[in-house]
């Protein structure tokens, strides 16, 4: 027996949290568990889809690896695209790119040029909002479509970096929070 549609679950209780990985004073926030669960995992997709009817998205884009754990099976349950972010050189089609900054340097994210269409409505679907700058990154990809992000979903929001700010005029969905951790 799993939950009723409708009810809450303390998804605390599948994160483990990892201290000094991958280095030291970093706390790792591993969402693994929840894939091992059938019931957390249907009630992150559940939240997922119930936010994304809510915004009206017809498109889910999600970044490489963990991203795509979530939002890939809220896509097929909400009935609507899947678009995949990756790194450099792992997409085989034509790709359209963004450079985005780093606590120390540049990284760059690609998606396939026609994986988004002019006035597609994009929700955001990744593991962590930490400061922010992956998903940020996304939103100038999709912007440059001419298509508009409704909406940004994840599963943990680390609330003490302050990523949400990035995003003021965007609903924001996270099933849990940490802080000073």
């Amino acid at each position: 027996m799993g939950l009723e549609r409708g009810q809450s679950m303390n998804i605390k209780n599948y994160i483990e949290s990892i201290p000094d990985f991958p280095k030291k004073g970093i706390m790792f926030r591993d969402i693994t568990p929840i894939l091992a669960h059938p019931e957390a995992m249907r009630y992150v997709t559940g939240q997922i889809v119930e936010f994304a009817k809510k915004v009206d998205a017809n498109l889910i884009v999600a970044p490489e690896a963990r991203g795509f754990f979530f939002g890939t099976p809220a896509a097929i349950e909400a009935n609507i695209g899947f678009a995949p972010v990756r790194k450099p050189g792992k997409l085989p089609r034509e790709t359209m790119s963004v450079t985005y900054e780093l606590e120390y340097g540049e990284d760059e994210l690609q998606m396939h040029v026609d994986a988004i269409h002019e006035g597609d409505r994009v929700l955001i679907v990744d593991d962590l909002l930490a400061t922010g700058g992956t998903v940020d990154a996304i939103v100038r990809l999709v912007e440059s479509r001419k298509a508009k992000v409704v909406g940004i979903a994840f599963v943990i929001e680390l609330d003490d970096l302050k990523g949400r700010e990035k995003f003021k005029d965007i609903p924001v969905l996270a099933l849990t929070h940490y802080e000073g951790e």
